[in-house]
């Protein structure tokens, strides 16, 4: 139940702060915190990380679907024995829902994370979570990998 927890508070935190970007500033707007390195910039994106695959709403919404189903099994089955795993799998699911529920509501997902810096295409707090809990398990597949080998 813990991990459920877990996707929830990244779901309500991207919402928040989604509803806070759509309804403060206009679209394309950019405030920069850090001038030149990191702006709050309020953009749509209408496909996947990085912007590909414009306009395939009904695809995603169906690979979302599939994957929140896989996330929830994968998530009973492991419950509290893998921890890192548990988290890692609990913030896919927050994230892939954040991002769901904009698809799902407007067509589109608001984005505002924008690191002018290194140009790196913005994103928002689904999109972090994702990212945090693929790496968290790639973080355990090598781990586990590593112990293996050391048993071996």
């Amino acid at each position: 139940m813990f991990y459920y927890l877990i996707s929830l508070i990244i779901v309500a935190l991207d919402q928040w702060t989604k509803y806070l970007v759509a309804s403060k500033m206009e679209l394309g707007e950019s405030i920069p915190l850090l001038p030149g390195v990191f702006h709050l910039t309020s953009h749509r994106n209408l496909g996947a990380a990085f912007g590909i695959l414009q306009n395939q709403r009904l695809l995603f919404i169906g690979i979302t679907i599939v994957v929140v189903i896989g996330i929830v099994v994968a998530l009973y089955r492991v419950g509290g024995k893998q921890p890192r795993v548990a988290t890692a799998l609990a913030l896919v699911l927050g994230g892939a829902v954040g991002n769901f529920i904009d698809r799902v509501r407007t067509g589109e997902v608001v984005d505002f994370l924008d690191f002018t810096l290194i140009n790196f295409p913005i994103f928002n707090v689904a999109d972090m979570a994702i990212t945090i809990g693929v790496g968290l398990l790639l973080l355990d597949v090598f781990l586990d990998s590593r112990r293996r080998r050391q048993e071996a």
